[in-house]
C-alpha cells in the first residue's frame, strides 16, 4: 500500500500545475506539486501517529472498554444478586404477613374462648348464688313458720289453760282470748 501512495505521489509531481489563462493557478483543478506535499506529510504524520500515539490511545481505549465491560458485568451481577435478595425479602414477608394473620386469628379464637368461658362461668356462679339465696329464704321461712307455729301453739295452750281457769260459757271464752291476744305485742318488721 505504501508503493502505490508513493507511485501516485510521484505520478501527481510530474504533471504541471494547471494554470488559468490570466496566470493564476485554480483550485479546482489537480495540482501534482501540491498533491505530492499533501501526500507526503500525510504519510509522514500517518507514520508518526501510527508509531506514537495510535498504540497508547487504542491501548486506553481498550483498557476503557474492558472496564466498562467489567462493570457492566459487575452491575449485571449485582442485579441478578439484588433480584435474588428482592424475591427472597418477599417471600419472608409473605411469610411474616402469614404468621401474623395466623396468629391475630389465634387470639381472636383465644379471646371468644375465654369470653364464652368467662360467660359461663358467671352464669354458673350467678345460679349458684341464686340457689343458695333461694335455700337461705326457704330456710328462713321454714324457721319463721316454726318460730310461728310454736308461737301459735304457745297462744293457743296459754289462751286454753286461761279458758280452763275459767271455764265460762263460749262468749267469756272467746272475750278472754281475744283479751289475752291484744296484751301479747305485735311483732315488728324488719
Amino acid at each position: 500500500m505504501r508503493f502505490s501512495l508513493l507511485g501516485t505521489a510521484l505520478l501527481v509531481t510530474v504533471s504541471a500545475p494547471a494554470l488559468a489563462a490570466d496566470g493564476k493557478v485554480n483550485l479546482l483543478e489537480p495540482h501534482g506539486g501540491l498533491m505530492f506535499w499533501t501526500l507526503l506529510i500525510f504519510v509522514g504524520l500517518l507514520f508518526v501517529l501510527s508509531r506514537y500515539a495510535f498504540k497508547p490511545l487504542l491501548a486506553a481505549v481498550e483498557a476503557r472498554e474492558a472496564s466498562l465491560q467489567s462493570a457492566m458485568d459487575s452491575a449485571r451481577r449485582d442485579r441478578d444478586a439484588a433480584a435474588v435478595l428482592l424475591a427472597e425479602q418477599q417471600k419472608q414477608l409473605e411469610a411474616a404477613r402469614a404468621e401474623a394473620q395466623k396468629y391475630i386469628a389465634d387470639s381472636r379464637a383465644i379471646a371468644e374462648k375465654m369470653r364464652t368461658d368467662l360467660l359461663a362461668e358467671t352464669k354458673h356462679q350467678q345460679q349458684e348464688l341464686l340457689d343458695r339465696a333461694r335455700r337461705e329464704i326457704e330456710e328462713q321461712k321454714s324457721r319463721a313458720i316454726l318460730e310461728l307455729r310454736k308461737e301459735a301453739i304457745d297462744l293457743a295452750i296459754a289462751g286454753a289453760s286461761k279458758v280452763i281457769e275459767r271455764n265460762l260459757d263460749d262468749a267469756s271464752n272467746r272475750r278472754i282470748v281475744e283479751q289475752f291476744l291484744t296484751t301479747i305485742p305485735a311483732p315488728t318488721k324488719s
